[in-house]
Formats: structure tokens, sequence, C-alpha cells
């Protein structure tokens, strides 16, 4: 019997220790697939380019300049944010006026 709980004993060792030393193997995996999900998700977003030509006019495309600096604007906002056309109405009326 006490050669039984030996080798279960020894195993549960055995387990604990495997998992303790190749924890960090495990986190930098996740940690790898998180980074390379969230460069996907950013890459999937529609975007549009912002950039000036050669006579200074501001310039928006769809597909990025060759040779110029640009800027990438997301074309949809992010969550929790809200786009309206019309501000205005939303503004408080000002005392006074």
């Amino acid at each position: 019997m006490r050669l039984g709980w030996a080798l279960v004993g020894g195993i549960a060792i055995g387990a604990a220790l495997w998992w303790w030393n190749t924890r960090d193997e495990r986190e930098h995996a996740r940690a790898e697939r998180e980074h390379k999900a969230a460069a996907a998700a950013e890459a999937a977003r529609p975007v549009l380019y912002r950039w000036h030509d050669a006579n200074g006019v501001l310039q928006i495309t769809e597909q990025p300049p060759k040779g110029r600096k640009y800027v990438r604007i997301d074309r949809e906002p992010y969550d929790g944010i809200e786009v309206h056309g019309d501000r205005s109405a939303d503004l408080p009326e000002t005392p006074g006026k």
C-alpha cells in the first residue's frame, strides 16, 4: 500500500514540477497569440489614408500613396464612440444669446 501512495505522490510531484517549469513558455505563447490576434484585427479594420499631394492639397484615399508620408484614419469609430453629422443639435443653449 505504501508503494502505491509513493507512486501517486511521485507522479503528482512530477506533474507539478513539469507545470512549474513550463509556465513561462505557456505565458509567452499566450501573449504571442494575443498579439497576433490584435494585429490581425487592426489590419482588418477599414481605413482611409490622409496625405498631401505635391501642391499641398489634402487628399484622402483608400490606398496609401507611394513615396509620401501618410496618416491612417479609421473609417469606423471605435466601440463606445458615437459620431453624429449635426453637432449643433446636441450643444446646450448659451445663456444670454
